[in-house]
């Protein structure tokens, strides 16, 4: 029989799929066992410190796993963390031969999984829906190697660039698809990122409120904790599944009292050194990943997100675009200016759709970027 077969590895990254977003730091992982040309054990990685996605596949077949092919979307582990290895557990249950779609990035094993499997005498492949593979795990493998996380901007912002008309209003640019969507979005990230005044401003909760959803750790990035008390996010933000922990990002000369305060209300403050007038983004992105996020959706507003174009730190981007013109109003992308349109940000467009009414632009910097 054809080994390996695509089907299921289509299968093993579906699975994986409903991990995204619970397992941070770790990757998101799917499993498929596979005997005589039929599914004998299914499996993915729920959260950190669970079973990984081979064991619950193993477990789930049973005595079948002895003499089965499995399907992974990683290579399997071969040190002990949280949990044991898996290529342990692979030798253990007797299966006959692995498919694994991308090798892992991270230095402890990159290719030693692999290579532990082959010395053990089971046939392996490797590099099967690579590219499918990579694309779900991008958080990770960006944090694992640079110890950054993924960034993402998300912009809703009317056809003419605004996301806010000239007095500040933005309730509602987008339609109520993007914003569900946008919930979903959070749900799938480890923290979701807004600016203080954009915190001040629009008072917002930041969760994912979605059912079943898991909220994302908030980031306000500030240089004033003053003020605060009577913020929606103090008052029914409430965590949900672990997650929806709240951090204030400030200078580190900001007062020790007022993060005191910030601190009794239930945020975290986290002081950073600044260069000049801010905290540099790569010192910013640094210290998140240090706190186990892999993946950030910046919110806005307009400067925090000119401050991160400009740092060449967004990895995707994604415009919500409203059919309406707002004339002057407040920028999408403040703070950053090219001094000629060849020296601007180049992107390429990976995705465009309809959303409702609105359209949906996804975008990458250019590979010359």
């Amino acid at each position: 029989m054809t080994f390996p077969r695509p089907e299921f590895m289509r299968m093993a990254l579906r699975l994986a799929r409903k991990g995204i977003g619970r397992t941070s730091p770790n990757p998101a992982v799917g499993a498929v066992l596979v005997r005589g040309g039929k599914v004998v054990g299914k499996g993915y990685h729920r959260a950190a410190g669970m079973p990984h996605a081979e064991v619950e596949a193993i477990r789930d077949a049973g005595g079948a796993a002895r003499g089965a092919d499995l399907y992974v979307t990683l290579e399997p582990c071969c040190h002990k963390g949280r949990t044991g290895p898996c290529t342990e557990a692979i030798l253990s249950a007797g299966v006959r031969r692995v498919a694994a779609a991308m090798k892992d990035p991270n230095p402890i094993v990159a290719g030693k999984g692999l290579s532990a499997l082959r010395g053990a005498g089971i046939v392996v492949d490797a590099g099967l829906l690579a590219e499918d593979a990579r694309a779900l795990n991008r958080p990770y493998c960006r944090w694992i190697v640079s110890g950054k996380p993924y960034v993402t901007l998300k912009l809703a912002m009317s056809l003419d660039g605004q996301i806010a008309a000239f007095t500040g209003g933005s309730r509602w640019i987008s339609g109520e698809r993007s914003r569900a969507l946008v919930h979903r979005m959070r749900a799938e990230a480890d923290a979701v990122l807004v600016g203080g005044e954009t915190f001040r401003r629009d008072d917002p909760l930041l969760t994912s409120r979605i059912p079943g959803g898991r909220d994302p750790r908030r980031v306000i990035l500030t240089s004033r904790l003053a003020g605060l008390s009577g913020r929606r996010l103090f008052r029914e933000g409430g965590r949900r599944e672990g997650g929806g922990e709240i951090l204030f990002v400030c200078p580190g000369s900001v007062s020790a009292r007022d993060g005191e305060r910030v601190e009794k209300l239930g945020g975290r403050v986290l002081r950073l050194p600044v260069q000049g007038s801010r905290i540099p983004a790569g010192v910013f992105l640094r210290a998140l990943g240090r706190e186990g996020v892999t993946s950030l959706l910046v919110e806005g507003g307009g400067k925090t997100a000119g401050w991160l174009v400009a740092a060449g730190a967004v990895d995707r981007y994604v415009f919500f675009l409203a059919p309406m013109l707002l004339g002057e109003g407040v920028r999408a992308i403040a703070g950053y200016r090219s001094r000629t349109v060849g020296g601007g940000r180049k992107l390429r467009i990976t995705e465009v759709r309809r959303v409702g009414e609105d359209l949906m632009v996804t975008a990458e910097p250019a590979p010359s970027e």
